[in-house]
């Protein structure tokens, strides 16, 4: 069994004899608008919690490290909504180092960064890669949405606000929902495939900010997905922690 310890509750001593033979943890959210119905925190609450469960129920490693979740991100694409507090890109990748910097000096060799806001992603992957080859660390990063099997659910994961976020924050901070002020996005959000992305100026103005349709949302279907995001994440760890370091 998986002893899951929290970083800003131990020592330095009791974290230097930890470290070295543990996967820490660190979970990387936002605060940025999240619609009319959803508090700003959404993103930091829901991978805070993942990170939790899953550590508590992965069958290895002998000892994982939850470090204080980052609770800013990349979040300019919400600036014109209001309540977003927001890093720049070149900013995220600083702290991001600088953390992941530190973690080495402290005698950490494996890393996860679990990311919970889809504007991180691209800058934890790179993060990763730096860490690596700067700090000699073995170094992994996911968005928790994109460890979930395609199909295996059957909502949009993670979305932005939508059903999806809104069920996770009924099971998980309910009194972090105004389910009655939600009501269905007014646009519809544009793909072109798995595994393409699109930078679109107008996306976020034709969708008021969130997608599909969170007036759906239930504290059943947040516990389901839960459970789902959970189970994935956890599988995850267990297979960074089989790396050789």
């Amino acid at each position: 069994m998986t002893l899951v310890r929290r970083w800003g509750e131990l020592t330095r001593v009791e974290i230097g004899e930890l470290a070295p033979n543990a996967l820490v943890v660190l979970p990387v959210g936002s605060t940025e608008q999240h619609g009319p119905h959803l508090a700003a925190g959404t993103d930091a609450i829901i991978v805070t919690e993942i990170a939790r469960r899953a550590a508590e129920a992965a069958s290895s490693p002998e000892t994982i490290v939850l470090a204080p979740t980052l609770a800013y991100g990349a979040s300019d694409h919400h600036l014109p909504f209001g309540a977003t507090l927001s890093l720049r890109i070149e900013t995220l990748a600083r702290v991001l180092d600088d953390l992941l910097a530190s973690a080495a000096r402290a005698g950490c060799r494996r890393m996860f960064i679990l990311n919970g806001h889809g504007g991180n992603t691209a800058t934890c992957v790179n993060a990763t890669a730096e860490a690596a080859r700067q700090h000699g660390l073995l170094c992994a990063a996911a968005i928790y949405s994109d460890l979930v099997e395609p199909g295996s659910v059957d909502v949009p994961l993670p979305g932005h606000a939508g059903q999806a976020e809104t069920s996770l924050m009924l099971a998980i901070a309910p009194e972090c929902v105004r389910l009655e002020r939600a009501g269905p996005s007014p646009g519809h959000a544009r793909s072109l495939g798995r595994g393409v992305v699109v930078g679109d100026p107008d996306r976020w103005a034709a969708l008021d900010g969130f997608t599909d349709r969170p007036q759906e949302a239930s504290p059943e279907l947040g516990a389901a997905l839960l459970e789902v995001c959970v189970r994935a994440t956890a599988a995850a760890f267990e297979r960074v922690a089989a790396l050789d370091v």
